[in-house]
């Protein structure tokens, strides 16, 4: 199996005449089709809604897309909750699930009538205290231990500092219904970047048991449950991607065997996807500008950890493309590095490539999500620049590469920087 970029050469050498790499560029047709293979895959649960995760992509451009689209938003944070009402998302479009919680921001989401999803028993005094208690809430389930599925440990949710485990989970409930709570929903989040279309489903079967238990033990009304993420893509070409249909069915069947008997054939099922619902629609593209032949056969682009953190950060494997040589035989190793003073800041390590010449352009796949929202400003290097391939083939600017006067704008109350100049 091989990756095709959803951009040509010819394509990227004329939009870098106006937009000079690197940049991140993202698949407006794609977007859309995806978020409708979702939708269709949970259309037998009435009540489905996908909430996307804002902390993947934080733009607005890409947001309102979605929104087009039917989805909600999943935030974590002030400014998260702050871009999302902006975009013209609010109440039960917005799900808040965030943890060591400030007091403004549980203030904030109530004032724009989101869900809240509380990720410890003490937060649930703590709203009470700082913002007051709504009527539907959520809570957050860590079940400890490590989850496996057959004999593959998936994660260890017992090393993770979200949810709470079970017993707190019942105190929680009855202690929010004795301040006023009436509807209830479970969330949690077991193993991240999945590749199974068995994730989901067993995790609702885990879920959908839980949710019997805690409507028993705690006497209140179960209305939603939240599978959040973890559905991943395949970053390997090799790898056969998920199939959200197949997934879907999945946990259609777990529903009707556990929570139909059970008088819980009304409970909505919300999904919280980020890496999924974007990560392949977008890409980095970057140019080689330097070649350097040592005790290994480096190539430099233009672009650096600054831009994609992910394989300096977890040694996590991106494909990459040269464009125009797609059918090239990739009879050269490389180790394609960026410019920081950091030796992790490598895209690529041994690399098997076709043989690339400075100014050939390198597509970076799968950035649509975690790629440009976990960029930094090490070294002093800015950000790259976000564009939109919109369906009818254009493109778009979604944000603009930041400038040095950007970098520095945080010493706006003093002089102390007034000689510069930009």
């Amino acid at each position: 199996m091989k990756k095709t970029p959803f951009v040509t050469r010819e394509q990227i050498a004329e939009i870098a005449k106006t937009y000079p790499t690197p940049f991140h560029i993202y698949d407006e047709k794609g977007i859309r089709e995806n978020a409708r293979k979702l939708k269709a895959a949970f259309s037998w649960n009435k009540g489905f809604r996908e909430y996307f995760a804002v902390k993947a992509t934080p733009n607005p451009y890409i947001l309102k897309i979605l929104q087009e689209e039917g989805c909600g938003v999943d935030c974590s944070s002030m400014t998260e909750l702050m871009l999302s009402q902006a975009c013209g998302f609010g109440g039960t479009d917005i799900m808040f699930s965030s943890n060591d919680t400030p007091a403004e921001e549980f203030q904030k989401a109530r004032e724009l009538g989101a869900y809240i999803n509380l990720d410890d028993i003490t937060h649930v005094d703590f709203l009470r205290e700082e913002a007051g208690i709504p009527e539907t809430v959520f809570c957050r389930f860590n079940p400890g231990g490590v989850f496996q599925m057959g004999t593959d440990i998936m994660d260890n949710p017992g090393d993770a500092k979200y949810g709470m485990p079970e017993d707190q989970m019942i105190q929680a409930f009855r202690r929010l219904k004795e301040l006023g709570a009436k509807r209830f929903g479970i969330h949690s989040f077991l193993a991240s970047n999945t590749v199974t279309n068995d994730y989901y489903p067993t995790l609702a079967g885990i879920l959908f048991e839980l949710a019997v238990r805690i409507k028993e033990a705690a006497g209140v009304d179960i209305a939603f449950i939240n599978l959040s993420g973890g559905v991943g893509v395949a970053y390997h070409p090799d790898q056969e991607p998920n199939d959200i249909a197949i997934i879907g069915d999945g946990v259609r069947k777990k529903f009707e065997e556990i929570m139909v008997p059970a008088g819980l054939g009304e409970v909505s099922i919300f999904t919280e996807l980020g890496r999924f619902m974007l990560a392949p629609y977008g890409g980095l593209v970057t140019k080689a500008i330097h070649e350097k032949h040592i005790h290994k056969e480096y190539i430099g682009v233009d672009a650096c950890a600054v831009n994609l953190m992910r394989p300096a950060m977890y040694g996590a494997y991106h494909h990459i493309t040269v464009l125009g040589k797609e059918d090239g035989p990739c009879d050269c190793k490389y180790d394609v590095v960026g410019s920081l003073c950091e030796n992790n800041d490598k895209f690529a390590i041994d690399r098997m490539l076709p043989r690339i010449e400075k100014g050939d352009y390198l597509f970076i796949h799968d950035a649509g999500a975690h790629g440009f929202a976990m960029g930094y400003n090490y070294n002093g290097r800015l950000k790259s620049a976000e564009l939109l391939l919109k369906e009818d083939g254009s493109v778009e600017l979604i944000r603009r590469a930041e400038t040095a006067r950007d970098y520095f704008a945080t010493f706006d109350f003093s002089d102390i920087l007034k000689d510069v100049e930009w």
